[in-house]
């Protein structure tokens, strides 16, 4: 079934693309949170090698026992004190929603003497239950903090639409992202690229795609509900 899944996405992320005036290929990352190390390694063994952790517990477990081509991507609200557990292990950290935390996320890359690729994130629908930034206009100030820090490197932004049934409901959500990074990107910032937007899920990644998004982030489309008792 993990076969078919992914299939069937690739499908759609491939006439959704067709759609939208951006020219950007998307990644497809599966999100394996939950996911037992067997599933894992199915979706691997048919193409995919972007997969997305929420805690880093399980990131690095996973991490351990999987390949080591594959590009672990931290989705999920990061934790100052799990900052030294991640760097190393993450091909991307996408959930910055501090100054305080990317100072972290550069010290400890400084100690291991490597470089870490980050994506800030923005509570585009200024949600109360999401994290990420939402006061637009101290954004900038915060991410010209960030860009001096060494070892650390902005590479674009990502959100967390809210849930709904109608995936049209978030458009305007991510065409206003999409909207942010050309704004960002205008401002000439040295070390902050826009080249990355990290949007969609399962249920709305094809109308993030027709606004821009480089990056979906897909878990039940690909291996079905989740297992919280893990």
């Amino acid at each position: 079934m993990i076969k078919q899944n992914i299939n069937y996405i690739q499908q759609k992320i491939e006439n959704a693309t067709k759609k939208t005036t951006y020219s950007q290929p998307v990644t497809l990352i599966a999100v394996s949170k939950t996911k037992p190390i067997e599933d894992v390694l199915e979706a691997y063994n048919n193409g995919i090698r972007d997969f997305g952790e929420n805690k880093v517990q399980e990131l690095s477990m996973k991490y351990e026992q999987l390949p080591k081509d594959i590009r672990w991507h931290m989705i999920g609200h990061l934790q100052r004190n799990k900052v030294k557990d991640v760097v190393g292990k993450a091909y991307l950290i996408h959930s910055v929603d501090s100054l305080r935390l990317a100072e972290e996320i550069s010290k400890e890359s400084v100690k291991k003497n490597l470089d870490t690729d980050i994506l800030i994130e923005v509570n585009i629908a200024m949600e109360d239950t999401k994290f990420g930034f939402s006061d637009y206009d101290s954004l900038l100030t915060i991410l010209q903090d960030i860009s001096i820090l060494p070892n650390i490197h902005i590479k674009g932004l990502m959100t967390v639409a809210p849930y709904t049934e109608n995936p049209e409901e978030n458009r305007c959500y991510f065409s206003k992202l999409k909207k942010l990074a050309v704004d960002i990107m205008q401002e000439n910032i040295d070390n902050i690229s826009m080249g990355i937007l990290s949007m969609g899920m399962t249920g709305d990644y094809e109308v993030a795609i027709e606004e821009g998004a480089t990056y979906v982030r897909v878990g039940t489309g690909i291996f079905g509900e989740r297992n919280y008792n893990m």
